[in-house]
């Protein structure tokens, strides 16, 4: 037996039979009918936007309203890495503060959506490169949870996430999200949380934006406006400003996630398309119908 099909066969034998069948029920049940969720990429920035009315949040909370009403959301999170690709499996997912520094409030904070089992084992089914590994440790990060409050408050929509395998590169990102496409046929919105820049160790306290930054921002809107995957995945190609953008990749890879799921009809829509604090790219991206 192959290792991906042996770890998808012991996931389902966890579950009761009674779940099973309701697993069965529920794929069996969505929607085929050509209509297709969205696909974001969120520029997720400062852990306080999830509690803060700023021109942010109210950018999250004004898109969420304009969305269909998804069955379930799996969100790739730069605030996850692993060795190998994981995702979460667990009924209850816990709240996680993955940060230090900030005010009490938002330690306080708690996302308590329910977690999706069934779909993260379908999920593991689906995907063929790779061995996706399930989790029952992780819960929802930061990356998560900070743009879901604003987006979702009542926390009532399933959440999994998926993890980074900080082992691969670019392509490695970008080919297996393509994988997870039938998906957005099934009522599931798919968010990647990262930031096209984002350079803690060039950080202003003031709301400017280096010229490399913006620099970056651009070129990478013009990719995406082109649908030029190639200069996505290779980013580094962009020069200096790449380099100072981002210095380590896992809050840029989550964009190539939403780049992979895109189809060749899709919309681009932008959102919160600032460069802040000088080196942190808020931008955020919609594809669509």
């Amino acid at each position: 037996m192959k290792r991906r099909d042996f770890l998808f066969t012991s996931t389902l034998a966890a579950l009761a039979m009674n779940d099973l069948y309701a697993f069965a029920k529920w794929s069996n049940s969505l929607p085929e009918n050509g209509a297709k969720m969205p696909v974001l990429f969120i520029g997720h920035g400062s852990p306080m936007n999830a509690i803060e009315d700023n021109e942010f949040s109210r950018g999250w909370k004004s898109l969420a309203g304009k969305l269909p009403s998804p069955t379930a959301i799996v969100v790739v999170s730069a605030h996850w890495e692993t060795l190998g690709t994981k995702i979460t499996t667990m009924e209850k997912p816990r709240t996680i503060h993955d940060f230090v520094g900030f005010p009490e409030k938002l330690f306080q904070q708690s996302y308590p959506a329910p977690g999706h089992p069934k779909l993260a084992a379908e999920i593991i089914s689906t995907v063929k490169s790779t061995a996706i590994l399930p989790d029952e440790q992780w819960g929802l990060d930061h990356g998560t949870w900070s743009i879901l409050l604003p987006m979702f408050p009542k926390a009532d929509i399933p959440v999994i996430q998926l993890s980074l395998d900080r082992s691969k590169g670019p392509s490695y990102h970008f080919e297996l999200a393509k994988e997870l496409r039938s998906l957005r046929k099934k009522g599931v919105l798919i968010i990647g949380s990262g930031n096209i820049v984002h350079n803690l160790g060039r950080i202003l306290w003031e709301d400017k934006a280096y010229d490399w930054a913006i620099e970056f921002d651009s070129k990478i809107k013009t990719a995406i406006d082109a649908n030029d995957s190639k200069t996505l995945i290779d980013y580094t190609s962009l020069g200096k400003a790449a380099l100072l953008s981002v210095p380590s990749n896992e809050h840029y890879l989550p964009l190539l996630y939403a780049a992979g799921l895109r189809d060749e009809k899709d919309k681009v829509s932008y959102l919160n398309d600032k460069t802040t604090m000088g080196a942190i790219s808020m931008r955020s991206v919609m594809y669509h119908s």
